[in-house]
């Protein structure tokens, strides 16, 4: 049974960073692509990340430049860097692979 358990989540002055993290179990990791989402209120969900299991990585135009994507296999843990935080980043992150959700972490962006 695949398991993603987000965490890294919180509150966090516009300009700033926090990095995310999402730790996998019940799957061969190094063979997955993963990917982050985020849903913000009264929007639809969104792509926002993603990296292959070959490591290369792609980004909604939005977060370009600002949210790095990285993953350690030894740790089954794939990161999301989010630096020069706007308050359009608030949203609900969501980690997914292989037809599986985890419950999501909020970021709340302050001005």
């Amino acid at each position: 049974q695949v398991q993603l358990v987000e965490s890294g989540g919180g509150l966090v002055q516009a300009g700033g960073s926090l990095r995310l993290s999402c730790v996998a179990s019940g799957i061969a990791f190094s063979t997955k692509d993963f990917n982050w989402y985020r849903r913000a209120p009264g929007k639809q969900r969104e792509m926002v990340a993603s990296i292959s299991s070959s490591g290369g990585t792609g980004y909604v135009d939005s977060v370009k430049g600002r949210f790095t994507i990285s993953r350690d296999n030894a740790k089954n843990t794939v990161y999301l860097q989010m630096d020069s935080l706007k308050r359009e980043d608030t949203a609900v992150y969501y980690c997914y692979t292989s037809s599986t959700w985890g419950q999501g972490t909020q970021v709340t962006v302050s001005s």
